[in-house]
C-alpha cells in the first residue's frame, strides 16, 4: 500500500475537456473566453458601484459586493485552466494541481452556499423584525457573517481532499470531465471507494441541504408576514425585494444538487459536463445580471450620467444603521 501511495503521488491525470466538441476547439475558446471576460468585468462593476455609492453601503448590498467577489475566484479555479486546455491536444494535469483545483472549487462554492444562506437571514430580519433590524445588522455583524462564511467554507472540504489524498492510483488514468472535481477523480481509484462514495455524498447533502433548509425556512417566514399586508403595492415590494435572491438560490442549488446528490456517477458524463458548465460558468455570469436587472438602485446608477466629480471610495465605512425602514423594504 506504501508503494501504491507513492506512485499516487506523482501520477498524472489527463482530463477529457470536450471530447463531443473537439473539432470545434476554436469556436469553443472564443466563447468561453467571452463568457470568462464577461463574468469577472460584470461582476467587478457590481462589487465597484457598491464601493463606490455610499447610499449602498447598507448590509443587502454589502452581501452582493461579496457574492461579487466570490463569483470571480470561483470561476478563476476552473475556467483559465479550460481555456488552456482547449488550445492543446494533451490536456494532463498533476495529481497535486488536481486536488488543488478541486479544493478551491468547492471552498469558494461553499462560501457562496452559505452567503446566500445570510442573504435570506438578511432579508428574513429586515422584512419580519424591521424595528430591531438596525441594531442587529451591524458593521460589525455583517463582517463576521462572511467571515464566517469564508471559514466554513475552507475547512469542510478538508476531510475529504485528505481521503482522496491517500487513494491509490495505479497509473496514468483519464478524467471524463472538464476539470477536476471529487466523482470524476474518486472513481478512478485502484480500490474500493464505497468509503469514500459515502462521505462524498453525505458530504455534498449537509453543505446543500442545511442552506437550502435555512433559506426555505427564512423565506416561509417572510411570505407569512408577507400575506399580512394588505396594501397589495406593499406585499408587491416585499415580494420583489427577495425575487433576485430566489432566482440565485433556485439556479445554484439546483444544479449543485442534480451534480453532487447522488450515490452513482457512471452513465451520465455528457449531461454532467452541461451541468458543469452550467454551475461552473453561466450562474455566475447570471448572477450579475440578475441583481443588476431586477434591483432599481444599481440600474438607476448604469444609467446615471457622471455630472462631475468621481464616487467617493467607502466600502469599509458600511454604515452600522439604514437610513431607514423605506430602504429595507423598498429595495428592488
Amino acid at each position: 500500500m506504501e508503494s501504491t501511495h507513492t506512485n499516487s503521488s506523482v501520477v498524472e491525470f489527463e482530463l477529457a475537456g470536450f471530447p463531443d466538441l473537439e473539432n470545434y476547439d476554436t469556436l469553443l475558446f472564443v466563447i468561453l473566453l467571452v463568457i470568462y471576460l464577461l463574468i469577472l468585468s460584470a461582476n467587478t462593476i457590481i462589487f465597484t458601484i457598491i464601493c463606490a455609492t455610499c447610499h449602498l453601503h447598507i448590509p443587502m448590498y454589502f452581501f452582493i459586493a461579496t457574492l461579487a467577489a466570490l463569483e470571480v475566484f470561483y470561476t478563476t479555479v476552473t475556467m483559465p485552466r479550460t481555456l488552456v486546455d482547449l488550445l492543446r491536444r494533451k490536456k494532463s494535469i498533476s495529481f497535486s494541481s488536481c486536488l488543488l483545483q478541486i479544493y478551491f472549487f468547492h471552498s469558494l462554492g461553499i462560501s457562496e452556499a452559505c452567503l446566500l444562506t445570510v442573504m435570506a437571514y438578511d432579508r428574513y430580519l429586515a422584512i419580519c423584525t424591521p424595528l430591531t433590524y438596525t441594531t442587529t445588522m451591524t458593521t460589525k455583524f455583517c463582517f463576521q457573517l462572511v467571515l464566517g462564511c469564508c471559514t466554513c467554507g475552507f475547512l469542510c472540504p478538508l476531510p475529504e481532499i485528505l481521503l482522496t489524498s491517500w487513494l491509490p492510483f495505479c497509473q496514468h488514468s483519464y478524467i471524463d470531465h472538464i476539470f477536476c472535481d471529487f466523482p470524476p477523480l474518486i472513481s478512478l481509484a485502484c480500490t474500493d471507494i464505497s468509503i469514500n462514495t459515502v462521505v462524498d455524498f453525505s458530504f455534498h447533502s449537509v453543505v446543500i441541504l442545511i442552506p437550502i433548509s435555512l433559506i426555505l425556512f427564512s423565506y416561509l417566514k417572510i411570505l407569512k408576514v408577507t400575506l399580512m399586508i394588505k396594501s397589495s403595492q406593499g406585499r408587491q415590494k416585499a415580494f420583489s425585494t427577495c425575487a433576485s435572491h430566489l432566482t440565485v438560490v433556485l439556479t445554484f442549488f439546483g444544479t449543485t444538487s442534480f451534480m453532487y446528490m447522488r450515490l452513482s456517477w457512471m452513465g451520465s458524463v455528457h449531461y454532467d459536463r452541461i451541468i458543469a458548465v452550467i454551475y461552473a460558468f453561466l450562474i455566475p455570469l447570471f448572477n450579475p445580471i440578475i441583481y443588476s436587472l431586477r434591483n432599481k438602485d444599481i440600474r438607476d446608477l448604469f444609467t446615471l450620467k457622471k455630472k462631475g466629480g468621481v464616487f467617493v471610495w467607502g466600502f469599509f465605512s458600511l454604515r452600522k444603521h439604514v437610513s431607514g425602514p423605506e430602504s429595507k423594504t423598498t429595495i428592488t
